[in-house]
């Protein structure tokens, strides 16, 4: 078995050693043993960083992450779950056009004055819905 000092891992995975040393205190990933004073790791935990990264990206807590994998490490991913934040992440996409699309307008807006522009109304209007959800 190919063994990565976590010196190697952080340079392949592109994670801070300090970082490594905290993702190991949490459980998230194993050192297999030591050489010297540095962590020994798997190849396998490149695999895992990297769906470490992408979980994080995706907007999982490390503790949700940590549910993502078998106590060997091996992946275990919630498919429901993911599915859930897809749909949430495909809402964000479609808000986030809305809003980049009415911020041209607005910017490029021919109205002397804004609140004459039926476009920033309901720029307007929506933003405050969005923020009435959040508080929700």
């Amino acid at each position: 078995m190919k063994l990565l000092d976590i010196g190697v891992l952080s340079e392949q995975s592109g994670v801070a050693p300090s970082t490594l040393r905290y993702y190991e205190e949490i459980g998230l990933i194993q050192s297999v043993g030591r050489h010297g004073l540095r962590r020994q790791f798997d190849t396998q935990a490149v695999m895992q960083l990297a769906l470490i990264s992408l979980g994080k990206m995706a907007g999982f807590s490390l503790e949700d992450i940590k549910g993502m994998f078998a106590s060997d490490g091996t992946p275990r991913l919630p498919r429901t779950e993911l599915l859930l934040r897809a749909d949430a992440l495909e809402q964000k996409i479609r808000d986030l056009t809305r809003l980049r699309d009415a911020l041209r307008h607005v910017a490029d807006c021919p109205a002397e004055n804004h609140m004459d522009c039926p476009k920033f109304k309901r720029l307007m209007s929506f933003a405050a819905r969005t923020t009435a959800r959040r508080r929700t």
